[in-house]
């Protein structure tokens, strides 16, 4: 049974990661290069994406401290650096959907279109700062959950 919830915790811990670079790294530049999309389609494409993605990443983490936990049994096990890469990567996810893509949702509203928005206004240069913090927890995230796969695989080599 431990295998099984062993390979729980990589799976989601896997599938974390994979939706994190899909979207960084295909979905969010590809939107914004498609001639068929403005500027403020492609980046309501990729909101619905982030927020959707962030759903998927805070039920992995949950999913992968259960399944430690389970194959555990030690509530101790949640102190270990791979655990708390994990509730880091919680965190972070947490705080980007809760408190910086409402904002950024609010100022896009503000502003009409990001599109015609004049390049001094203080809205957008507001927005383009939430759009910096947003990729900087992402990229926490990210970091995060790589330190995750070397912990755990350490783990592994140990056990």
């Amino acid at each position: 049974m431990s295998n099984i919830f062993r390979t729980l915790e990589f799976l989601g811990l896997s599938v974390w990661l994979g939706s994190d670079i899909f979207l960084s790294f295909v979905v969010a530049p590809g939107a914004f290069h498609l001639p068929a999309l403005n500027r403020d389609q492609a980046g309501a494409v990729v909101g619905f994406a982030l927020a959707k993605m962030h759903l998927i990443g805070i039920a992995c983490g949950v999913v992968i401290l259960l399944m430690r936990l389970l194959r555990t049994k030690s509530f101790a096990s949640l102190a270990a650096p791979a655990a708390l890469c994990v509730v880091l990567m919680i965190a972070l996810t947490a705080i980007s959907q809760t408190a910086v893509t409402p904002k950024m949702a609010a100022l896009r509203l503000q502003m009409g279109s990001i599109q015609t928005t004049a390049a001094d206004s203080p809205l957008l240069a507001e927005f383009s700062k939430l759009h910096r913090t947003s990729v900087t927890l992402e990229s926490g995230v990210l970091l995060a959950g790589i330190a995750c796969v070397f912990f755990m695989v350490r783990e592994l080599s140990r056990s």
